[in-house]
């Protein structure tokens, strides 16, 4: 692991955040390293409010598409409700239907199939739509580069709204209106929207029309927060009130789909963490194994036995998930190594057989072994498709577009993106896309990083401390849970390995006659740097642990050396 500490900020900055907020100076620099100097943003960040949402109608064509769906309503027009199949397509589907049904009873739902369409808009998708009458589809988290899907869809009679973001390409599709924050040509003050995020915006602008509140649009943001989570956008601005408002939604008063999901997790307050690998991996698991819209449904059904009925049948595609993506895994390891190919800045690999809705676990899976951008292929069709994923720092989005001589088709974001080629373009792509990332990637992103955020000794790990730092919450990037670094701690001699196989290490480490617990998920291996009263360093976050009814803080340990 490569340490790197954050820069310690102005001390006048300090200073001055220390006394308007009375906090603790390392509360202060945490605090300016996240881009809050005064008193109104450490407002705005500790106590995220609805109030600071901004102007849906900032967004470009916002109010074409409120326009054209509000003649839709009025006209009794069927309206299709079109997304992709991941944990964001699913529930921004799940979002506007749900909320159109409010208004409208001529309201559909359509999810392509990840195996028969593929990812994004589908002329099948559209043919469906023709056969039954509709006349406006509206595509969520998807659409941004259908160019002739859209053009298709105009000869049919069929209009489309674009809720997008995603990067365009060099045009923007020929729709009714067009709503992504990343259009150069969109002033929206926040471009770091997911897909919910911008059917959340739409809703809002309706909503508007309807003389409704924003409170009136609370309940839906149990959705919106989990698509924030599972999409890896940045919990900032507008990001973190959505997430902060719809966690308390799904701790508070959740869909009944999430009732029946969560009815085994024992858990009384549920984070974004949780969020992201509890509900998360089951939503995706039906588009991954059988079908998106048993997601849909699930988070749209009311009745709550039928959404339990819906969450067994949901467990059992993730059940089956995982037993998948860790075969995929194993054998994707083995052709890496028996292609001697351990030593490359990229690990491409491919198999004709393996489970295209797993292949994105499994390239995030490789980078925990072998850090490099990563790209694993499949048989689709008559083409190869591909899911990508990169280390931290390198944009994999950027590095395939410098390869697309050699693609079909590609999108996604700087660390996720998604592709299709010709079988016989796969060797080709393969030798390019190692020299564009040989030569592009700054080779010390090859070695994953932490961010240490502060120094920090034991003695100022207090319960007021601890309460401060716990309103940071939600995190992701942009806001990552803060990591502290110790030096020159000794374990109290109670160190030891445990879990099932002695890969995870529990100790008490020790500083200046202040003592505090300390578990290392994974660091097993490193049990003798801390024994025989060795001095070593620490970088760790803070947590709580509970043990027998006492609650105790505890380090919990990301890396000691």
């Amino acid at each position: 692991m490569r340490w790197t500490l954050q820069p310690k900020p102005d001390i006048l900055k300090i200073q001055h955040l220390e006394k308007v907020l009375n906090v603790d100076p390392i509360i202060a620099s945490l605090l300016i390293n996240r881009g809050i100097e005064t008193f109104d943003q450490a407002k705005k960040f500790f106590r995220p409010s609805l109030e600071d949402l901004h102007d849906p109608f900032l967004m470009k064509d916002m109010d074409l598409a409120v326009a054209r769906i509000h003649k839709a309503i009025a006209a009794g027009e069927y309206i299709m409700i079109y997304g992709d199949y991941d944990v964001d397509g699913t529930t921004s589907v799940a979002l506007l239907s749900s909320y159109l049904k409010t208004v409208s009873s001529q309201i559909t739902t359509y999810i392509p199939d990840r195996y028969d369409e593929g990812y994004g808009i589908s002329y099948k998708g559209i043919d469906y739509a023709h056969d039954n009458d509709i006349s406006l589809i509206i595509a969520l988290d998807c659409g941004i580069k259908a160019i002739e899907k859209v053009t298709y869809a105009k000869s049919k009679d069929i209009d489309f709204i674009i809720c997008d973001h995603h990067r365009p390409g060099d045009e923007i599709p020929n729709a009714v209106a067009v709503l992504d924050p990343k259009r150069e040509d969109c002033n929206y003050p926040y471009k770091e929207l997911c897909g919910c995020g911008v059917g959340f915006k739409l809703i809002q602008a309706l909503a508007i029309y309807q003389d409704q509140k924003i409170d009136d649009l609370v309940p839906y943001l149990d959705l919106v927060a989990t698509a924030i989570g599972a999409d890896i956008v940045p919990i900032t601005g507008e990001n973190r009130v959505l997430a902060y408002h719809g966690l308390q939604v799904i701790n508070k008063n959740p869909r009944t789909g999430f009732k029946a999901l969560l009815s085994e997790v024992k858990k009384e307050v549920l984070t974004i963490t949780d969020v992201v690998f509890s509900i998360a991996p089951r939503i995706n698991a039906a588009g991954r194994m059988k079908h998106g819209l048993h997601a849909v449904n699930l988070l749209t059904e009311e009745n709550l036995e039928t959404a339990l009925h819906y969450a067994v049948e949901i467990e059992s595609y993730n059940s089956n998930r995982k037993e998948t993506d860790k075969k995929i895994t194993e054998e994707a390891l083995i052709q890496i190594r028996s292609n001697k190919e351990e030593d490359k800045y990229t690990s491409v690999v491919y198999q004709e057989n393996w489970h295209k809705g797993v292949i994105g676990i499994v390239a995030s899976r490789l980078i925990e072994t072998y850090y490099r951008p990563t790209l694993v292929f499949t048989k689709s069709g008559s083409k190869l498709a591909a899911s990508a994923r990169s280390v931290k720092g390198f944009d994999v989005y950027n590095a395939l577009d410098a390869c697309s001589d050699y693609i079909e088709q590609f999108g996604g974001h700087k660390y996720a993106a998604g592709l299709t080629l010709l079988e016989e373009q796969y060797e080709p792509f393969k030798q390019k896309f190692e020299d564009v990332v040989s030569k592009t990637i700054d080779k010390r992103l090859l070695t994953p990083e932490i961010a240490l955020d502060a120094t920090l000794e034991l003695g100022q790990i207090t319960p007021k401390f601890f309460r401060i730092l716990k309103q940071f919450a939600p995190h992701g990037p942009g806001n990552m849970t803060p990591i502290f670094m110790t030096e020159r701690l000794q374990d109290t001699g109670y160190g030891k390995c445990v879990g099932a196989n002695q890969t995870h290490l529990k100790c008490n480490v020790q500083k200046n006659k202040i003592a505090i617990g300390a578990i290392g998920f994974n660091l097993g291996a490193k049990h003798d740097l801390i024994n025989r009263q060795q001095f070593f360093k620490a970088a760790y976050t803070i947590d709580e642990n509970e043990w027998n009814g006492e609650v105790s803080l505890q380090l919990k340990l990301k890396d000691i050396n």
